[in-house]
């Protein structure tokens, strides 16, 4: 039984190519540019999404401290480091797929 399977898989691995060599290209398929601009806009929409909750936050965070509600003012101090999270994702999310890519091009 184990002989068998080991040599189907042998079989099946003399059938494979050698040697792949895939690139990504922008020209495979159309439409590219224009999702490039999408996801451009979207990453706009985020920032500024997360200047709006930043601004928010913040105002929740300074009127619960001055009506001496501390849950307003813990929810506010969140939303203000969850909004900056935000938008360092939202600006390293090109570094951070590119330096992930070189790692899985490492391997």
């Amino acid at each position: 039984m184990v002989n068998a399977l080991v040599e189907t898989l042998t079989v099946f691995a003399a059938g494979l190519p050698a040697d792949i060599d895939i690139t990504p290209n922008d020209t495979g398929l159309p439409g590219i540019s224009q999702l490039k601009t999408i996801v451009g806009a979207i990453m706009t929409i985020g920032l500024i999404l997360s200047v709006l909750a930043l601004i928010v936050s913040a105002i929740v965070w300074g009127f619960g401290s001055n009506s001496s509600n501390p849950h307003l003012a813990s929810r506010g101090k969140v939303g203000v480091v969850v909004s900056c999270a935000a938008a360092v994702v939202c600006g390293a999310s090109v570094t951070l797929v590119n330096f992930f890519w070189g790692v899985g091009q490492a391997v």
